[in-house]
């Protein structure tokens, strides 16, 4: 530990008003790190759509012994070391994914989960890096298993996470396509590196996908949509497919003749990133460090960063990301500490 660390901090808590949920600032005392976990002084931390869903559900689910601050990353600095803590050291830019507790002044994350700061990214930027890319590499590359010469497509392509998705595949030498909401949106995406951006205000998907592959369809699909979204995913997909659900914009309940999953031999999952492990976490990090931070600290994958409010507006914060008016992602400044 070091001297001089603040006993209390600035906080944003959920709390509940006339019967909803919302966000409050609020003072907590600042967390001890444990045993292979360090302690951050936050300079910034990202917005994601589990935090809105963390909200709507007045703070839950989390597990026990787990902060209910919302919050699952940050950059910052490294202020305090628990015991058995040997990759980092006193005064280390880290950002890093976190189990809870990033809207808040200071924040406890385990050495593992941690990652170094490229030199060409400011705080923000580096902030808002590790929930979309382990949420990427871990479904994408891990779950589904996309292969060298396998195509994809991200639905939900300007989301924070359909941008990293769609510059970490593309850079990678995989054929990508991507959906979104509009013209100007589609043209974003094929900015980003899909082959063919697709207004699925105005373009059947499915119908997209098969004509640009000669009939054959993509090998993996990551879905943050659903409903009814299922059937053209399955409609979309090549034999042998797999299709990886980790969100869902239009509902959580849809229907599907399953003998098309049968013919074409599918696979579908889901998967959550907050409740997996810390050691899983720490693979996926070793992997990103090794496989995608090159190409971040180069400049051929950049995080595309819409806005920022200071952490006391964290409110303003979710009610951005809700009305869905970013392009990528939103963080929350916090200042000096």
């Amino acid at each position: 530990m070091t001297d001089q660390i603040d006993t209390d901090m600035h906080a944003v808590e959920i709390v509940e008003k006339e019967g909803h949920f919302g966000l409050s600032p609020t003072r907590r005392p600042v967390p001890q790190p444990q045993p292979n976990e360090v302690l951050i002084a936050v300079r910034a931390a990202g917005v994601n759509g589990h935090d809105l869903h963390q909200i709507h559900n007045g703070g839950h689910p989390i597990k026990p012994g787990e902060t209910d601050l919302p919050g699952l990353e940050v950059a910052g600095t490294i202020i305090a070391l628990g015991k058995d803590v040997v990759r980092w050291t006193i005064g280390d830019r880290v950002t890093a994914l976190l189990r809870g507790g990033g809207y808040a002044e200071y924040a406890v994350a385990p050495q593992g989960n941690c990652l170094p700061i490229p030199a060409n990214l400011d705080w923000a930027q580096a902030a808002v890096l590790p929930e979309t890319f382990f949420t990427v590499w871990s479904n994408i590359f891990v779950d589904a298993g996309l292969a060298s010469g396998e195509s994809f497509l991200m639905n939900g392509g300007t989301s924070g996470i359909g941008v990293a998705a769609i510059q970490i595949a593309s850079t990678l030498g995989h054929k990508v396509f991507a959906t979104a909401r509009g013209a100007k949106k589609a043209a974003i995406c094929e900015a980003l590196g899909a082959v063919r951006g697709i207004d699925y205000e105005s373009e059947n998907f499915a119908d997209v996908i098969m004509a640009q592959t000669g009939g054959r369809g993509v090998d993996v699909i990551l879905d943050i949509v659903a409903g009814d979204y299922l059937e053209k995913d399955i409609a979309a997909l090549a034999e042998g497919g797999r299709l990886v659900f980790i969100g869902g914009a239009r509902g959580f309940r849809s229907e599907i003749d399953l003998r098309q999953l049968m013919r074409k031999r599918l696979r579908i999952g889901g998967s959550l990133l907050r409740p997996r492990s810390d050691a899983f976490k720490a693979q996926v990090a070793a992997a990103l460090e090794e496989r995608i931070w090159p190409l971040v600290a180069s400049g051929q994958i950049q995080p595309m960063l819409d806005r920022t409010f200071p952490l006391a507006d964290a409110a303003a914060a979710i009610a951005c990301l809700e009305q869905r008016h970013h392009v990528g992602k939103v963080a929350l400044l916090v200042s000096d500490n």
